[in-house]
């Protein structure tokens, strides 16, 4: 991903001010390997301090594809110097108001005497001065930006920048990311259906429809050894459980060598899938949870019932490197004042509460046959749930909020299940959850990202609806 710098200046204010274009030097190098630190290709235009300058910045940032601008307020400036660079780049704006540090020392600074070299130091510290100007200017200009004032040393600065960084990359990789969809959607669920015109606008994202006969065909090719390499992958990656009889358990591995192979001919980022068929068709569909598990640890993630709009939440949460499982409301304890939620997989190893246990199931609940189904609990801590959500109008948005994973009882029906804890009571996280007209589904992930989530979604041109 290329990020774009640079600092903007007068050149009126070298000549009289000895040193002052040195240190805001400085400074500008200071972001730059801080940047380049958080894992960005920079391109860095440097010191934008007269119109020239502008249109050179402007052309190289254009040349280069930058995804997102950081622009440092170095001092005083004059937005017609600014305005044209950030017209032509055209990409999201982070205006940078960063003081060199966080309280000037006045007795020093008064004890100078000389006022030239006064305002020379002054100048240097007044990276505020410029903010409004740009604002006015950018509001007008029907410019896109975002500020982050603070200085140079403090950690909420670093971390703000780092959040916008980690924001743009999943922007980035969105754009990119290919979704397969595999059969159809399950009968009746009015919620899941999704406009995949609306989706590849709002995201980027490329749509690969995949038919059930080519995973059928793919199916009918995995080798013996293939099988056997698969089912050590099992052993090393699940529980187990005794119960499992070999014949399910080789079934599920071919189906997941299979799925390898699909995933691996489309170049697919992620997965929504559904089916429901007779004979060789059932059995593929009836033995895909384990192999799915296995491809959603390794960061494709894949969603039954295919909730496509779920699994563009996963795959967003993946790409954050918090998880992002497949879940639904469960139930809810007002005693305890928690909210059940799980499905029957797929989850996501890298979230969860000690090993993914691998089970039969004697009849998936509301869909045919039986096979394997996973069993495991998100890790204890902080959490956010996601769901893209889809208004009346076509429009997207994001609804998240922040919980945690809490201890207790867990519901041992060979699925994934968790119980969480949300600022709202469990009374009221049902109700206002559901009111921001999310399909039943949600993707969740470890940590509080509300936050980059609100960055990824500013990025985008999208709003979030979040929870308190």
């Amino acid at each position: 991903m290329n990020v774009g710098l640079f600092s903007i200046g007068l050149d009126t204010y070298w000549p009289q001010f000895n040193g002052l274009l040195d240190n805001l030097t400085a400074y500008h190098c200071h972001i730059n390997d801080k940047l380049q630190s958080m894992g960005t290709n920079v391109v860095d235009a440097g010191m934008v301090d007269n119109p020239e300058k502008a249109q050179i910045a402007a052309k190289l940032l254009k040349t280069e594809d930058v995804d997102i601008i950081f622009l440092f307020v170095s001092t005083y400036a004059l937005s017609s110097t600014v305005l044209p660079v950030v017209q032509k780049a055209d990409c999201p704006v982070i205006i940078l108001s960063i003081q060199p540090v966080a309280q000037l020392d006045y007795d020093k600074f008064n004890a100078i005497g000389d006022r030239g070299v006064m305002t020379g130091v002054w100048l240097e510290h007044c990276q505020s001065c410029s903010l409004p100007e740009l604002a006015c200017v950018f509001n007008r200009a029907d410019i896109e930006y975002h500020i982050v004032s603070g200085y140079l040393q403090e950690d909420y600065v670093w971390q703000e920048i780092n959040d916008w960084i980690d924001a743009a990359k999943v922007a980035n990789k969105m754009r990119t990311n290919r979704v397969g969809i595999l059969g159809h959607y399950y009968n009746g669920m009015l919620d899941v259906y999704s406009d995949l015109t609306q989706q590849s606008a709002t995201f980027g994202s490329h749509f690969e429809i995949l038919e059930m006969c080519e995973l059928f065909d793919l199916r009918q090719s995995v080798s013996q050894q293939e099988i056997q390499q698969k089912l050590a992958e099992f052993q090393e990656q699940f529980n187990v459980a005794q119960e499992c009889e070999s014949s399910e358990l080789a079934r599920a591995a071919k189906t997941a060598v299979a799925l390898d192979k699909l995933v691996n001919k489309h170049q697919l980022g992620s997965m929504a899938y559904y089916y429901e068929g007779t004979g060789e068709y059932e059995n593929i569909v009836t033995s895909l949870i384990a192999g799915n598990t296995l491809l959603t640890a390794k960061n494709t993630p894949m969603a039954g019932e295919c909730e496509i709009k779920n699994v563009q939440a996963m795959k967003i949460m993946d790409l954050f490197g918090v998880g992002g499982s497949f879940s639904e409301f469960y139930l809810a304890d007002f005693k305890d004042d928690v909210v059940y939620l799980g499905h029957d997989g797929p989850a996501h190893f890298a979230i969860a509460q000690g090993q993914v246990s691998l089970v039969p199931l004697q009849v998936y609940h509301g869909k045919p046959g039986k096979g394997l189904s996973i069993q495991m609990t998100v890790k204890h801590g902080p959490i956010t749930v996601l769901s893209v959500v889809t208004r009346r109008d076509g429009s997207v948005f994001l609804q998240v909020c922040e919980g945690e994973s809490v201890a207790g009882p867990v519901l041992k029906i060979g699925n994934t299940n968790s119980r969480y804890k949300f600022p709202l009571s469990a009374r009221d996280f049902m109700n206002e959850w559901s009111r921001g007209g999310p399909s039943h589904h949600c993707a969740i992930g470890v940590g509080h990202i509300a936050n980059k989530l609100e960055k990824f979604a500013a990025l985008i041109g999208i709003e979030v609806r979040k929870l308190a």
